[in-house]
């Protein structure tokens, strides 16, 4: 195995199959479409292409901390006076239980709002060795996905890994010329030493995309700052789920995800991971709209009497239909209430942990990298922040 550091890997599906011939990769015809967003919303997508080849651990439990704080940096965002929708895909390349026919890369999750899935396969992937293709997995990214045409969204990929840049069968270069041309920035992280970065060729590809070239200490520990708010933002957590009112027949696994993805987070309690993903859920970008009735509820089209009594939970099928809408009402109100908490808190916290965070010395690791990048490529596409 030639990977001495490389980021992430198998789904808990193909895990079950790592003895066996890896099953075919989801193609963009098997994925879900991603989601409308309404012509007039301002929207961000971002590629995330993680290397799952041996040694890259480091890598994915940085990742699995940090896939709310990468939505959260755009919560006070604006563009045109509105906030920004937040669109996520996931791959991962250079795994040998993938096929070697596909250049040994996986689409995880094609551009998706789907917040909670995304984390679900964050924490199911693992590493084992293999060939890592950049230039493949940067060419799939770009034709693969629901990219938007309009000129003002900010496109990006962001790719991870450590070996040469230029490996494999496509060229690297011309993947990037060929993103840039879509209007997709790509941005690559070196998972090791400037130097070897760019001997490497991993500075080429940025500068070929108008990305920015980034190195990160993949061994180091997530630097969370405790602040004052912490414990109360994390307590509202609780309140906020007794918020979301289950509907259809993918609610239940649904539910279940989101209370196992707070479970996850809770794992990387001292990474920051809840208390990210609590912020998370209380942004606009947190959306469940197709099991959740108070997010369904804030789509144009929406009708609540047209909802089928089987598709209600229990407590509303008893109900009148005056008694429901006021029922929906009130749990709309409530989470408004909570989310505008945690979003008050949340800027105070900010405000104590950015004096803070000027103390530190430390590495980047791929959160601070990331965050970096996005905020200067994003201000050029008319998207500010508030001070």
């Amino acid at each position: 195995m030639k990977t001495k550091h490389i980021l992430i890997t198998t789904a808990l599906a193909a895990c079950l199959a790592l003895a066996k011939e890896s099953p075919p990769p989801v193609t963009v015809a098997e994925v879900t479409k991603v989601e409308t967003v309404a012509p007039d919303t301002p929207l961000v997508q971002i590629a995330v292409l993680l290397d799952t080849s041996s040694s890259m651990d480091g890598l994915i439990e940085q990742a699995k901390t940090q896939l709310w704080k990468l939505v959260n940096e755009f919560i006070s965002a604006k563009q045109d006076g509105k906030t920004p929708v937040v669109q996520v895909a996931l791959y991962e390349y250079g795994k040998s239980s993938l096929r070697a026919r596909d250049n040994w890369i996986r689409q995880i999750q094609p551009l998706t709002r789907d917040l909670d899935k995304v984390s679900e396969e964050l924490f199911a992937l693992t590493t084992n060795g293999g060939d890592e293709y950049c230039g493949a997995v940067i060419q799939r990214a770009t034709k693969d996905l629901a990219w938007e045409a309009n000129p003002k969204v900010y496109k990006a990929i962001f790719i991870a890994g450590n070996e040469p840049f230029t490996q494999g069968p496509v060229n690297s270069q011309k993947s990037c010329k060929e993103a840039i041309a879509k209007g997709i920035i790509v941005n690559t992280i070196h998972c090791g030493g400037e130097a070897e970065g760019i001997a490497g060729n991993w500075n080429q590809g940025a500068l070929l995309a108008d990305g920015k070239y980034l190195v990160i200490d993949q061994d180091q520990a997530i630097v969370h700052i405790e602040a004052p708010q912490d414990k109360e933002i994390v307590k509202l957590n609780e309140k906020l789920n007794e918020t979301y009112i289950s509907y259809g027949k993918a609610a239940p696994a649904a539910k279940s995800r989101q209370i196992a993805q707070d479970s996850n987070a809770a794992e990387k309690f001292a990474a920051g991971a809840l208390l990210q993903r609590v912020v998370s859920k209380a942004s606009a970008n947190y959306s469940n709209t197709g099991w959740d009735l108070v997010d369904a509820s804030k789509q144009k089209e929406f009708d609540l009497s047209k909802v089928k009594e089987e598709d209600l939970p229990e407590e509303m099928k008893k109900m009148s239909v005056e008694e429901r809408k006021a029922w929906l009402d009130k749990k709309t109100a409530e989470r408004a209430e909570i989310q505008k908490q945690v979003l008050t808190l949340n800027k105070e916290r900010e405000a104590y942990v950015a004096a803070r965070r000027k103390e530190s010395t430390k590495a980047d690791t791929l959160d601070t990298a990331m965050s970096k990048a996005l905020r200067t490529q994003a201000e050029k596409k008319g998207i500010s922040w508030e001070k």
